[in-house]
């Protein structure tokens, strides 16, 4: 899951009907609303053809073997894959303006997991049925819990993910430390390794820090990882909080005391990737796909890196959940097809040839278990784990004001604009004016 693709949040777009209720749980709400518009309920999955496919810059290089898998099985049913810009805001931005003239230009949305309260609370999503859709049953429960909206499902996870944390293992051996499991040990660790002579000029630990997408993830890690809560179990914002202020001093001193490069202000996950290829970080944040890239031709760091569970205040951190559903848009046609291609790409086999060509989370549970893949990607386990005890990002229909106001108050702390203590004051503020019951 990259949110490199992302610099500023637009929020023109995100219209929300006033009636609508601004809290919206992924697996929560009692109202029984999940009908669609323009006549595109879940017993209207009909009509067969050609479809779209809307989705992020492909910049792992295989969805263009997945759709041809596809393709090449149903010539009367083709997918065309219409590439939408690196930007995740971007994306979003161009599916909800497709939704909001109720254009049929795009057939299934490839959906970050934190916007299907918003598309399916607007009816710019299709309700899906569960029976239509068989493999559900074989994928990681916390995955499927982000395509639902009041209990009902409006899309179906195809990748997962979870945050790592990604060292040079060559650099610790020689040092004679282990993979940290607090922020402390990692800083001690920092300091032994560059003592050696090839570390020399090396920075300490870099995550995602530019204000976008993937600033909310690493704000809401650094909360979660010393024991606070962006959101209460409840819905109801509670980030004013002595841990959550702990949480954001890590990151805030981490930038001051230089164990966080100044440079890293301006990362996202491909300038981040590309700092610790080049050999200029010795630990790194990222997601899965870096393991199979830092491992391609080109790279300063192949065989001398490894993974491990985030860090945390004073044990083992708690990581953001992240991924992609694949949602079918109301307006659509030809949804019949639109399901048997997303049943198509839940597949294990699909799964299975995306996580070989790309290292991505997948879905699928047994994935994670198989010994041919634990072989070839040891990071499956730690990711597994990562992801079973993962937190979502506040799940609201508001969501595009509510991540802003998180990436606002996160930049200015980092800045040095506003101390920690201020900074999450004002975001509590924020947050209860814009997520209410």
């Amino acid at each position: 899951m990259r949110f490199e693709r992302s610099h500023t949040r637009k929020t023109a777009f995100v219209a929300v009907a006033g009636s609508l209720a601004l809290l919206a749980s992924a697996c929560g709400g009692d109202d029984g609303s999940g009908g669609d518009a323009k006549g595109g309920d879940a017993g209207a999955l009909e009509g067969r053809g050609p479809i779209t496919f809307a989705t992020g810059k492909d910049t792992s290089g295989n969805l263009a073997n997945q759709v041809a898998a596809w393709n090449s099985q149903h010539p009367e049913e083709k997918v065309e894959v219409r590439e939408l810009p690196e930007s995740a805001d971007q994306q979003r931005e161009s599916m909800i303006q497709n939704a909001q003239n109720k254009s049929d230009a795009f057939s299934v949305l490839n959906l970050d997991v934190v916007w299907t309260a918003e598309f399916a609370a607007n009816r710019w999503v299709a309700e899906l049925p569960q029976d239509k859709f068989p493999d559900l049953s074989k994928m990681i429960p916390a995955t499927i819990e982000t395509a639902k909206y009041r209990d009902k499902l409006y899309g179906v996870p195809i990748t997962s993910d979870g945050g790592l944390l990604y060292y040079r293992s060559d650099l610790l051996q020689k040092a004679g430390v282990q993979a940290p499991k607090t922020w402390t040990e990692m800083t001690a660790a920092c300091q032994k390794v560059q003592a050696l002579p090839e570390a020399k000029g090396m920075g300490c630990y870099a995550g995602q820090f530019e204000k976008y997408e993937g600033l909310t993830v690493n704000f809401s890690e650094a909360i979660d990882s010393a024991g606070g809560k962006v959101i209460d179990e409840s819905g109801k914002p509670a980030v004013d909080s002595p841990e959550a202020v702990k949480g954001l001093e890590f990151l805030v001193n981490g930038f001051k005391q230089g164990v966080i490069p100044a440079a890293a202000i301006t990362y996202k996950e491909e300038e981040g990737r590309r700092a610790f290829q080049e050999s200029k970080l010795i630990f790194h944040r990222n997601w899965p796909y870096v393991y199979a890239k830092a491992a391609e031709p080109g790279s300063k760091i192949i065989g001398k890196y490894a993974v491990a569970p985030l860090p945390g205040m004073s044990g083992p951190g708690v990581s953001t959940l992240g991924g992609h559903n694949y949602a079918i848009s109301n307006f659509a046609k030809n949804k019949a097809t639109a399901v048997d291609f997303i049943n198509f790409m839940a597949s294990e086999e699909r799964q299975r040839a995306n996580v070989e060509k790309t290292s991505q989370a997948p879905s699928n549970a047994a994935l994670y278990d198989d010994p041919a893949l634990q072989k070839k990607f040891p990071y499956l386990a730690p990711l597994k784990a990562s992801i079973e005890g993962a937190r979502s990002r506040p799940q609201v229909v508001k969501y595009g004001d509510v991540t802003t106001a998180i990436q606002e108050a996160a930049y200015a702390a980092l800045t040095g604009k506003k101390p920690p203590q201020q900074a999450i004051t004002d975001l509590q503020t924020k947050l209860s004016s814009l997520i209410t019951q």
